[in-house]
């Protein structure tokens, strides 16, 4: 983006930025478990076809994130894109509400889980596109805070509009969120973003220069780390849902508040570590996300100390420790590896459905670890994959941030020389 663009306008597109992740914290995701809490309990389905409409979901997601990672690389449109999937998602919450069909259901739930893909990539891009290079840890810190901020937030709305309004009260909160991002999203001025940085084209050299895909996928770094990033996710995706279960056997009575209890903790303590976490990555990135993997073995194994309520709270401040570093730390790293591609969206998406797949092969294998032996040989099973993860990571991935290159730039000189695009098949 040109230098002329001025300081005023970009503050106010940050604080636009900064809004549009607070809210969207309740709509990346969509309903989630409640959308199954509510079918079950009040639509009277049964566990299986509640179980199926959040797989729908899942698996729609799954396949269209590479394809909606290359279209963010390519569009210009990325606010518009970001808002008119907030609205989507609005409506279809209070269209699942309103009309509970069972075809509707699955059927919003498939269109829930094609347009949320935008939103990863689309807020990465417009954050590199706005603040440049040496900025994004910052910028990116900044998002992960407020998201998490949002997800405390909504938790809040939640439960408060389901005590006054019952059920419908978290589908008409999510609506109303999802209607402010959509709004809050406009405000960041289209101007401001360098559409040429967002998608990861600014080459070494000056020029903007767009890489085959097959590039990407004969990166001996950027293959090592998806297998990191999706080991780390295998291991962790279960984590959580497998201590709901153990409580839910051994202390039902205490299950469902203090699920809810190790959740917030968990959003609270990421806050501050995503913030850090963005500071200390300034000058590393590596030795940084190393941290993010170490304490994922550790969490899995103290799992299996004791069931004491306050002991397993306290441990969830280990997953905001690993899951704050993770969210900041993995965009920086996959922002360096694309440098010069312009691929970078893409490739999030690529790692994303990665990522996705190996979430739900960590939730059915782990599954059957545990009818098999036991809820503590589900988390020993979680933690050796840790320390593969970990393992991977220190010895296959290296460090990404090169200081002495020209990835500190913020923006292109005030009279850059004529832009330079290599055709390639797309």
């Amino acid at each position: 983006m040109s230098s002329l663009t001025s300081p005023d306008s970009k503050s106010t597109s940050q604080r636009a930025l900064d809004g549009t992740a607070f809210f969207l914290a309740d709509v990346a995701d969509g309903l989630g478990p409640f959308l199954a809490i509510y079918l079950v309990s009040s639509r009277h389905w049964t566990s299986g076809e509640a179980g199926q409409a959040m797989a729908m979901m899942l698996l729609a997601s799954v396949v269209a994130q590479p394809f909606m990672g290359a279209w963010i690389d390519r569009t210009h449109h990325k606010r518009l894109a970001v808002s008119v999937a907030a609205i989507i998602v609005a409506i279809s919450s209070v269209v699942m509400y309103l009309v509970p069909s069972r075809p509707l259901i699955l059927g919003t739930q498939i269109l829930t889980g094609v347009v949320t893909t935008v939103f990863p990539p689309a807020l990465a891009a417009i954050s590199l596109g706005l603040v440049g290079r040496r900025r994004l840890p910052a910028r990116a810190g900044r998002n992960e805070a407020c998201f998490h901020a949002g997800n405390v937030t909504a938790a809040g709305m939640a439960a408060i509009t389901g005590w006054f309004w019952g059920s419908g009260g978290v589908f008409f909160s999510m609506a109303t969120m999802a209607v402010l991002s959509a709004t809050a999203v406009l405000f960041i001025r289209e101007k401001d973003i360098d559409h040429d940085l967002a998608r990861g084209a600014d080459a070494a050299d000056g020029s903007h220069h767009v890489s085959p895909l097959s590039d990407l996928f004969r990166d001996p770094r950027i293959l090592w780390f998806a297998l990191a990033v999706v080991l780390f996710h295998f291991a962790n995706a279960a984590m959580l849902p497998l201590l709901g279960q153990k409580v839910s056997a051994e202390r039902p009575e205490i299950a469902s508040s203090m699920m809810g209890i190790c959740i917030v903790v968990a959003q609270l303590t990421m806050v501050p570590v995503t913030i850090l976490a963005s500071r200390k990555a300034q000058t590393g990135r590596k030795r940084v996300m190393l941290l993010a993997f170490a304490v994922l073995p550790i969490r899995g194994l103290l799992y299996t100390v004791t069931t004491n309520p306050a002991f397993l709270i306290a441990n969830q401040i280990l997953d905001g420790v690993g899951a704050g570093i993770f969210g900041v730390v993995a965009l920086l790293m996959m922002a360096d590896l694309t440098k010069g591609t312009g691929r970078f969206n893409f490739a999030q998406g690529i790692v994303a459905t990665g990522i996705g797949l190996g979430a739900a092969l960590s939730n059915y294998l782990t599954g059957l670890m545990v009818d098999a032996a036991g809820f503590d040989a589900g988390f020993y099973g979680l933690s050796v994959v840790a320390v593969i993860a970990c393992v991977v990571f220190a010895c296959g991935v290296r460090e990404t941030l090169q200081p002495d290159s020209e990835s500190n730039k913020i923006s292109a000189p005030s009279n850059p020389e004529p832009r330079v695009t290599q055709p390639v098949t797309v």
